[in-house]
């Protein structure tokens, strides 16, 4: 019997020669079983390796699809620019930030004050940083305890110290069907399998979490109440209180990532709810920029010793220059400042994809950066990714979100921070005539 790695070898070579373009079916593995002479258990290995290679994904009804390649550089929709228009990448930037965070910068020129900011620090910071973090993240009716305040270097680094915290290698995190890819990753690394868990248009089903639990324990649950990425779905409080009341009765910790909430007037976070199970995350990469940034994790007080000691064996700790520049930029307002500008920012951004992408199936808010956005037939998202590559545009798949194997709805992620108002709303037009034409046509030339 041929062996199944070179098979997988002899389809990789097709795909790295263009034979198999991106966006292109193959054959079930039946028929491609009959065609190459090989049993189909050993078809289902091949398909297996090239999705290990990560050259082939899979759509749960649809079959198995060649990968977009990794992009090179192409025509930019804004000359003389060279590089493709990133509409992967979320990180939002204001006009005069950039002033405003070099006057908070202005005290650490003094050689006192900067020695002090050279000294290293532990994860609870100094005591200005742990009232001026927990003043910036209180809201909604919740007011977290200074005492309970750590630091990472920024948010991933938070999420990473957490979930080594809570889940043993081995042990069983749940997770958001579609969820932040940082987090797969995270899991990767540590050893922990990832649980995906059911969600609707209000966020996480509370039955799921108990299933999951219920069929083997779970250790933790990783979840984004408030403008979840990718779907910018906000769960209501009415579910946050189910949720709450799960992980009471199932002593199952929950570690809330809300990095996206300072855009949002929605409900507190579902630490309000079931403080004594819930870590809370956030960072400063998108309320202010993420090249100096510092990351929170507000802990109930049972497990403030464990993820400090995540931080530590993690080398997760915050820079104390960077936490001494983000403590005064929390306290002198820029923080605030900076954030409202942003919500200014985000509705622009937002009525520029209403108008740009009106009649597509779209999920997004009016607060959210990013749009979801399910494609039409005949699209699929590898062959959409492709198209809008030719075009010099970056745009994300559901697979990169999806838990699990053959989990990825027909869709892409379209991130709206990064570029100018201008080039967002032509590239949102390029995408919008790309999904009204053929995949044959736009994958010609």
């Amino acid at each position: 019997m041929e062996d199944y790695r070179a098979v997988a070898d002899a389809v990789a070579a097709d795909i790295g020669a263009g034979r198999l373009r991106p966006g292109e079916r193959l054959a079930t593995q039946r028929a491609f079983a009959r065609r190459h002479g090989i049993a189909n258990s050993t078809a289902n290995r091949v398909y297996r390796e090239l999705a290990r290679r990560g050259l082939v994904v899979g759509e749960v009804g649809r079959g198995t699809f060649v990968r977009a390649a990794p992009r090179t550089p192409g025509p930019a929709l804004a000359e003389p620019a060279a590089a493709p228009v990133d509409l992967e990448l979320n990180y939002p930037v204001v006009t005069g930030q950039t002033a405003q965070l070099g006057e908070g910068l202005g005290r650490l020129l003094r050689t006192d004050v900067l020695a002090d900011a050279l000294r290293p620090v532990g994860p609870a910071g100094t005591p200005p940083a742990r009232e001026a973090a927990a003043a910036l993240l209180t809201g909604g009716g919740w007011a977290p305890d200074p005492a309970r305040v750590l630091f990472a270097g920024n948010g991933r680094q938070a999420i990473a110290a957490a979930v080594s915290a809570l889940v043993p290698t081995g042990g069983r995190l749940g997770v958001e069907a579609l969820t932040y890819p940082v987090v797969k990753a995270i899991a990767a690394r540590l050893g922990v399998t990832l649980v995906p868990l059911a969600q609707d248009e209000d966020g996480l089903l509370p039955d799921a979490l108990l299933a999951a639990h219920r069929s083997a324990p779970l250790a933790a649950v990783y979840l984004q109440p408030t403008l979840h990425n990718p779907l910018a779905t906000t769960m209501p409080e009415r579910r946050r209180a189910e949720l709450a009341d799960v992980l009471r009765r199932t002593g199952v910790h929950a570690v809330e990532d809300t990095i996206w909430s300072f855009l949002s007037d929605g409900p507190p976070p579902l630490a309000a709810w079931a403080p004594e199970h819930t870590v809370v995350v956030d960072s400063l990469s998108k309320r202010l920029a993420p090249g100096l940034t510092v990351g929170f994790a507000v802990t109930p007080p049972d497990l403030t010793d464990r993820i400090a000691t995540a931080l530590r064996a993690g080398a997760w700790t915050s820079a104390g220059f960077a936490l001494d520049a983000a403590t005064g930029w929390m306290t002198d307002g820029t923080v605030e400042s900076v954030g409202r500008a942003k919500r200014e920012d985000v509705t622009l951004r937002q009525e520029i994809a209403g108008r740009r992408l009106a009649g597509f199936s779209v999920r997004t808010a009016p607060s959210c950066y990013f749009v979801w956005w399910d494609l039409p037939e005949p699209w699929r998202a590898e062959t959409f990714v492709a198209a809008a590559a030719r075009r010099g545009i970056a745009v994300t798949p559901a697979a990169a979100f999806a838990v699990g194997p053959h989990s990825a709805p027909n869709a892409v992620r379209v991130a709206l921070a990064s570029p100018p108002p201008g080039t967002l709303s032509t590239a949102l037009g390029t995408l919008a005539a790309i999904a009204a034409g053929s995949p044959d046509d736009a994958m010609v030339g």
